[in-house]
């Protein structure tokens, strides 16, 4: 089987949630959309080649969506949401707008994105090997190939090998991953309280459990924005920090023995653990990412960041601990930074 093959069959799924932050988001979510399907068309596998192309928003205009449709070159599902719909369900909205009668394979992707032109070829081909086909494929998400954003990579979008497949993560991360349908349907993002950006992960760990190897394409590159703002970048990195005090129970069930249980229920103890073992892996992962290597006062400039980071991560962690929930007890992941601005 053929890459278009897959393709005719497949549907892609992008939202807007991180569109939603900023002034004037209607027309900047607008501006970013159009500027990632003028990409996605350009593709070496393009739009065209898709049985369904579904995008979820809360608010774009009719002369926005056929602007989109026009670069597109196709037709596009738009769906409807509310405000208060978050990040995780609206993709589970825009899965269940898909056909399942054209379409056997799910492509998820973000609207702040900026996709590699090969993206969707690389996304798609390890669905082509037939019986030895994987029901679940993750690509490689980074940050833009700066100091800030290698560093910020080894701690937001590293990858851990599955060590009982070969080519298998043990994760991925929903702005860049793909389903075959009834595994999706199967699974899907369940509801987390109070969590912003940890569900991709849980969904990890019961695949992992449920025997679902996730194969790794590191090919499949897509390059995630970072905020607008600094601020924003900072709030981002608390929010990830609070997130780790929900995401804590979860790895220990998954990965540690009975014995450290209790770290489940220990206040800020466990999620301070959880991040201070995150925070060697990431040092460990610098310059083995698929990015242009630092060297010299560079590296050493990365680890600096690096340790800086963890360290605002780490103080959200902390707060979250000892009872400072800050960024909401329900639908936190409906909250809205400014991605918008062009790299």
């Amino acid at each position: 089987m053929m890459p278009d093959h897959v393709a005719a069959r497949c549907a892609l799924v992008l939202e807007t949630n991180n569109l939603r932050g900023g002034a004037d988001a209607e027309a900047a979510a607008s501006t970013s959309l159009q500027r990632l399907v003028a990409l996605l068309a350009k593709q070496k596998l393009p739009l065209t080649a898709l049985a369904q192309v579904v995008i979820t928003h809360d608010g774009l205009s009719a002369a926005s969506c056929e602007a989109v449709m026009a670069l597109a070159g196709r037709p596009i599902d738009f769906v409807r949401i509310d405000a208060a719909t978050g990040y995780y369900d609206a993709k589970n909205v825009g899965f269940a707008a898909t056909d399942a009668a054209r379409c056997d394979h799910v492509v998820f992707a973000d609207a702040d994105c900026l996709p590699d032109d090969d993206w969707l070829l690389q996304m798609l081909t390890p669905f082509t090997r037939g019986a030895d086909a994987p029901a679940v494929v993750a690509g490689r998400t980074s940050y833009a190939a700066s100091i800030v954003g290698t560093a910020l990579t080894t701690i937001d979008f590293m990858y851990f090998p599955n060590a009982d497949h070969a080519g298998a993560t043990s994760n991925f991360y929903a702005n860049n991953v793909a389903f075959r349908r009834d595994v999706f349907e199967q699974h899907s993002y369940q509801a987390l309280d109070g969590v912003y950006r940890a569900h991709c992960q849980v969904l990890g760990m019961r695949l992992k459990a449920a025997n679902v190897p996730i194969h790794y394409a590191a090919a499949a590159h897509t390059e995630h924005r970072l905020p607008d703002t600094r601020a924003e970048a900072l709030k981002l990195r608390w929010m990830r920090g609070q997130d780790t005090y929900s995401l804590t129970p979860h790895l220990l069930r998954s990965y540690v023995s009975a014995r450290w249980q209790w770290l489940a229920k220990s206040g800020p103890i466990g999620p301070l653990c959880v991040l201070f073992t995150r925070l060697g892996f990431s040092v460990r992962a610098l310059n083995h990412q698929d990015l242009p290597p630092l060297r010299g006062l560079r590296w050493l400039a990365g680890v600096a960041l690096i340790v800086g980071f963890s360290a605002i991560d780490m103080l959200g962690a902390f707060a979250r601990g000892i009872g400072l929930h800050t960024t909401g007890r329900t639908n936190a992941d409906a909250q809205a930074l400014s991605y918008h601005r062009p790299t």
